[in-house]
């Protein structure tokens, strides 16, 4: 019973996690919203870094142990293991899979203002109506 989890668990979901991020990066970047445009497209490829590193940090050894656990219960050993740990990776993935995909449907936040350093152009564009006032305004600051 407790030997299952040792076939589907670590490899597979850290093979999707990488897939998902790979995924993520080619559509951030084919996409007009890009990669570290937004505020939320960072944050869920943040969490999408996250989570595929805690399959191998976090799950694999917990994995593991409960394998070993369960060839001891295969063999008829009695064991007095606390399984109360179980509960908590059902329970964590789906909320944090959840927040990426609330993410990309209300996309809040915004884009990612970065400091302009050099500007030859108006904040705005380049328009026939602010390009003006741009030059007289960069013109008289000199």
């Amino acid at each position: 019973m407790l030997q299952a989890p040792s076939l589907f668990a670590t490899w597979p979901l850290f093979a999707a996690g990488l897939v998902s991020l790979a995924t993520g990066v080619l559509l951030g970047l084919g996409s007009r919203y890009g990669i570290v445009r937004y505020w939320w497209v960072a944050l869920k490829l943040a969490l999408s870094l996250l989570l595929t590193s805690l399959v191998l940090i976090g799950l694999r050894p917990g994995i593991a142990e409960l394998e070993r656990l369960g060839r001891e219960l295969a063999v008829g050993a009695s064991i007095a293991a606390p399984l109360g740990g179980m509960i908590f990776p059902p329970t964590v993935s789906p909320i944090c899979l959840a927040i990426p995909f609330i993410l990309a449907v209300y996309k809040p936040w915004g884009r990612i203002r970065l400091p302009r350093y050099g500007m030859t152009s108006p904040p705005g564009g380049t328009s026939a109506t602010t390009g003006t006032r741009w030059r007289q305004v960069k013109e008289g600051a000199r």
